[in-house]
């Protein structure tokens, strides 16, 4: 009987012991995304080639000139947007600052730089995603705004945005063009219910009523910008009746769209150059879909150079499935080339691929499909479980010119409204 017992409390002693053992495999697991960081390059040999953010330098024929950032809810990203667009404007003669945001919340923060009422955080709220509701946005529009004080004529700074997901500084900018040159809005105004568009009104009946706006606005001289804010009331319909995939493809072909006109005014105005700024997704050359960044890249006449981001290790700043609250979560990129920024001693610091042998270990791995960080505005505990949905898995140096790489990202703060 009591060999019995001891037996049965050893089998019980085994089966907890492995039920442990797997209990902390699981939590390795979902802490890591794996059981540990990833793999490395030579860390040598990547202090060999990584240089200091402020040493990036772009060809002499970029005219379009991307910054990714890996995630929306980390300070670094955002502050390298101001660090790169300040050297962009110094060495390279840019005087256009591009983001992902929305066209009109954009030309609140223009108007802002340069001279309007208000803060720059108020500003930074007009934009219109809690993103970038933060001091670093603020910092940057602050920057523009005291770089307009002294700028001479021409040589100012604008502040744009290619994204058309929300409207309500589009359609009041518009309809105080369509005021000051006394085209009528009566059709216009009957879809409106404040500033949002009627639930009631079917694409065909917008589109109808925006186009006549459009023509009206072009007959009686209107501005190239008073246009745009119609065009960019058109995407928004135009998305709004699709669902999330193909809404997905065709925001990044009207993003495309967008940073081409942009680039097209600051030419008029003389300016050859734009920065552009948005999600490694979006910015990206290539890619199983057609990225905006692939679509730009398509035209040799864009000159469009990219500059990708990623972390070794990142606490970010997420939405949750309610909207109203917010999460910080830890996340490891299993990037072999980040981790060998963290190995090489870097906080940060920046990689040109042009500059590193394509028969070198790192001009191999830089090469070769490899997983890298990328998060969006949506937290789900499947991510713990699934760490490729908060990965990508694609070759760095074809899906950028260079990268940045910020080895502990902290989390942005979003201000209150």
């Amino acid at each position: 009987m009591k060999n019995k017992k001891t037996r049965r409390f050893k089998i019980r002693y085994i089966v907890f012991g492995l039920l442990g053992v797997m209990a902390l495999a699981a939590l390795v697991f979902m802490r890591f995304g794996g059981f540990g960081t990833g793999k490395n390059v030579n860390p040598e040999e990547f202090l060999a080639y990584a240089e200091p953010v402020e040493n990036i330098t772009v060809p002499e024929s970029a005219k379009i000139i991307a910054l990714g950032e890996a995630t929306h809810g980390n300070a670094e990203f955002q502050q390298l947007k101001l660090e790169v667009f300040k050297q962009m404007v110094k060495n390279n003669g840019v005087r256009a600052f591009a983001l992902e945001g929305d066209y009109g919340g954009c030309e609140q923060v223009n108007r802002y730089i340069h001279g309007g009422e208000g803060t720059a955080q108020e500003a930074a709220a007009a934009i219109g995603f809690s993103i970038y509701r933060t001091e670093e946005m603020a910092e940057l529009i602050s920057y523009m705004r005291q770089y307009n004080e002294s700028a001479l004529e021409g040589e100012d700074l604008r502040f744009y945005g290619f994204d058309m997901q929300r409207i309500s500084y589009s359609m009041r900018f518009l309809k105080e063009s369509c005021k000051e040159l006394e085209v009528d809005t009566t059709n216009l105004q009957k879809l409106v219910e404040g500033e949002n568009w009627s639930s009631e009104c079917d694409l065909s009946t917008r589109i109808e009523t925006l186009t006549q706006v459009k023509k009206e606005l072009e007959s009686k001289n209107g501005s190239e910008n008073a246009i745009h804010f119609v065009d960019i009331l058109m995407q928004h319909s135009e998305l709004q009746t699709l669902t999330n995939a193909d809404g997905a493809t065709l925001r990044d072909q009207f993003m495309a769209e967008n940073v081409q006109w942009i680039l097209q005014q600051e030419q008029r105005n003389g300016h050859e150059k734009i920065f552009v700024t948005g999600h490694n997704s979006h910015v990206a050359k290539w890619g199983s879909s057609d990225s905006m960044g692939k679509l730009l890249s398509k035209d040799a006449a864009n000159g469009y150079y990219v500059i990708g981001t990623d972390f070794y290790k990142t606490h970010c700043n997420m939405p949750t499935r309610s909207p109203e609250k917010r999460t910080i979560q830890v996340f490891y990129s299993h990037d072999p080339l980040a981790k060998a920024a963290k190995l090489a001693g870097f906080d940060i610091c920046w990689l040109d691929f042009t500059k590193v042998p394509e028969n070198s270990e790192l001009g191999r791995q830089a090469s070769e499909y490899t997983y890298m960080g990328t998060l969006g505005e949506s937290y789900s505990i499947i991510m713990r479980l699934l760490p490729p949905s908060y990965r990508m898995f694609q070759p760095p140096a074809v899906l950028y010119d260079s990268m940045i790489f910020v080895t502990d990202a902290n989390p942005t703060k979003i201000l209150e409204e």
